[in-house]
């Protein structure tokens, strides 16, 4: 059965979530590319764009990516409605989603994120407010709960549909438990049970097994991953061509350094030379896991300063290097 949010087809099932420093419009595309289903730009304040933070208008760049989502996170439907408004008229997007579930400190301590979860009154506040003032659909993404005494993921996703929403992706974690211990699939079942929009599973998928075992078990109507993408977009085609009943071929060591430096030849265009080589320094080690000579090649990258260097350094340890991979 195919994927819609609201009137919206997507091509997959899979998911990429935001990822902060990572889902830049270059790496989005790379993720459409390789068959994700949709993509999501970086988690963006609703302050940000209502007090018209440059480096928070130039996260909005959309490209050749596919269907894509812009998530906004906020404490109030006043802010979040304005942002949501700037997302609407004057971005690319498809989709505009609201963050209730980031756990980290610097964005619960505004009221942000997860804490909405401490009031589900307030989250069917912001939800209706937001999908009574824009015309793309809004998706929430939330956890289980505050903490473990408070699951009530199940109750919010009931509210969220009912303010408006088209779709909700729901972690299985708290925020208590930030990303440590395992998700909990039941949560996600939960949620899954409770309403009748679409519901995505989210958190430790990193296999194509791991989707499988979470939409089997959950019922959810698709998977969201995060971190397991980084350096390895093939993880998406892998899950989509296995759950359509297709073969897939692991790619080759070439073809992993070809993408690595279309990676990098395409974020020069995107951010310029400079920004592109610090970026790629946190971002080139993930597309070289399992290869030889990676110890060598990760410490070269801690001095790259140009282009150039970067492209040796890929070249003396990586394609000139003693591995046959």
């Amino acid at each position: 059965m195919e994927l819609k949010i609201r009137d919206i087809i997507l091509p997959s099932k899979v998911i990429v979530a935001p990822l902060a420093g990572y889902t830049n419009k270059v790496y989005r595309e790379i993720m459409h590319l390789h068959k994700a289903g949709m993509v999501c730009c970086e988690m963006v304040s609703a302050k940000g764009l209502l007090y018209e933070n440059q480096k928070t208008f130039d996260m909005l760049e959309v490209g050749d990516e596919g269907i894509c989502s812009m998530q906004i996170f906020g404490s109030t439907p006043e802010d979040l409605v304005v942002a949501a408004k700037i997302l609407d008229k004057e971005t690319k997007c498809d989709i505009i989603d609201i963050n209730m579930g980031c756990p980290v400190k610097k964005v619960t301590t505004t009221g942000a994120g997860s804490a909405l979860l401490k009031d589900p009154k307030l989250i069917y506040d912001i939800v209706k407010a937001v999908c009574d003032n824009v015309d793309k659909p809004v998706t929430v993404k939330i956890r289980a709960g505050w903490d473990h005494k408070s699951i009530n993921c199940a109750e919010v996703a009931k509210m969220i549909e009912a303010a408006g929403a088209s779709m909700i992706t729901i972690h299985g974690r708290t925020k208590s438990d930030l990303y440590s211990g395992k998700v909990n699939l039941d949560y996600i079942k939960m949620v899954k049970d409770a309403v009748s929009i679409p519901v995505i599973g989210n958190g430790d998928i990193k296999s194509y097994e791991d989707a499988i075992e979470m939409m089997q078990y959950t019922g959810c109507d698709g998977v969201m991953i995060g971190r397991a993408t980084l350096g390895n977009p093939w993880l998406i085609e892998e899950i989509v061509d296995k759950m359509e009943g297709r073969s897939f071929s692991a790619p080759s060591k070439k073809e992993k350094i070809d993408m690595l430096i279309y990676h990098f030849n395409e974020l020069v265009k995107l951010k310029g030379e400079k920004i592109a080589v610090l970026e790629m320094r946190s971002m080139a080690g993930w597309y070289v896991k399992g290869m030889a000579n990676v110890k060598e090649y990760k410490r070269g990258l801690v001095n790259i300063k140009t282009k150039d260097e970067f492209l040796e350094l890929i070249d003396k340890y990586l394609i000139n290097g003693d591995n046959d991979d």
